[in-house]
């Protein structure tokens, strides 16, 4: 299981640690990753996915899983995102027709 999330991309740093005197060291820095489940309301069901803390803020901020994939292209996110997000839109332009009648 890679260390990146499905929705922002967000993956590994590198970086140094640095003492005090000014030795510098290789280190990692890992996105905060939880596993969360998301309601899409478009489609009506639950999504367990594996989210950075920043990623799921952003999908609060923007209104819900299902405007986060309309807005986000396809090469920030995983494969089973991006099959996600085929599939809301699918459902989504099938209800337009229905809701302008």
């Amino acid at each position: 299981m890679s260390r990146i999330c499905e929705l922002t991309g967000k993956g590994r740093m590198v970086g140094n640690n640095v003492s005090h005197a000014n030795n510098k060291t290789k280190r990692t820095f890992l996105p905060n990753l939880q596993n969360v489940t998301l309601i899409s309301d478009a489609l009506g069901t639950s999504v367990k996915l594996r989210v950075s803390a920043h990623g799921l803020r952003s999908v609060e901020h923007v209104g819900g899983l299902d405007n986060w994939l309309v807005k986000t292209t396809n090469d920030k996110l995983s494969l089973r995102a991006r099959r996600l997000k085929r599939d809301v839109s699918k459902k989504l332009t099938a209800a337009a027709p229905q809701a302008a009648a």
